[in-house]
């Protein structure tokens, strides 16, 4: 039993040392090209996006307590002075609304809401692409395993009576490594899209509350 085992594990050693991670790839074929600029623009999209929507939540806790102390005492100019000095969503949603002060404020709630669609918009540059990588790697690599079996085919039908394993031997790992590779690249993505736009939510939450209480802050003025 045991030299059996032993066997087996020598099998398996020689079968990995033979097979290597650089020849998995180049057996998968053409198709690992695109599989593989799929994989690099979806990790630039998930990195770039992932910053730009923490640069965006970063907003000091005390910008509206902040805010609301400049309006109550008629200090507009500073007002705007310190949402120039923020870079958040949220700091040009309340600028807006400043630039319009003196208006009804139906208007004023109307160009928050403005700027606010603006920056979500923003915010979501580019995920549809991410999401398109998330559904289509993985039908590229169905596509791969289509032409594999078809390769394995071909070759069953060229060598006839003598059918050799080796012989199918490209065509499956074409079929197999395309099919794994379009996995790999499409899980990753689609959970890196599903994670991005979770946070996108809370940021269009916190910028509703925001918008609350500027408005808040306008109709009920200090006493």
């Amino acid at each position: 039993m045991l030299t059996l085992m032993q066997a087996a594990g020598g099998a398996a050693k020689r079968a990995s040392e033979s097979v290597g991670l650089g020849d998995l790839i180049l057996a998968g074929g053409w198709l690992m090209i695109p599989l593989a600029i799929l994989m690099g623009m979806a990790i630039f999209i998930f990195v770039e996006r992932f910053i730009v929507i923490g640069r965006s939540t970063s907003t000091d806790v005390g910008f509206m307590n902040k805010i609301r102390e400049f309006m109550y005492a008629g200090k507009v100019a500073q007002a705007i002075k310190l949402c120039k000095s923020t870079n958040s969503p949220t700091a040009r949603m309340v600028e807006k609304g400043i630039e319009h002060l003196g208006r009804p404020l139906g208007d004023i709630h109307s160009a928050i809401e403005n700027v606010a669609n603006l920056e979500v918009s923003k915010l979501e540059n580019n995920l549809p692409f991410l999401a398109t990588i998330a559904g289509g790697a993985p039908m590229i690599g169905f596509l791969g395993t289509v032409l594999g079996m078809v390769e394995a085919f071909m070759d069953m039908a060229q060598a006839g009576g003598a059918i050799d394993i080796s012989l199918l031997s490209s065509g499956m790992y074409t079929a197999m490594v395309t099919t794994i590779a379009g996995l790999i690249v499409g899980i990753p993505a689609y959970f890196g899209y599903n994670y991005l736009v979770q946070r996108i939510e809370k940021v269009v939450f916190r910028m509703e509350a925001n918008s609350i209480a500027f408005m808040d802050i306008l109709n009920h003025p200090a006493e």
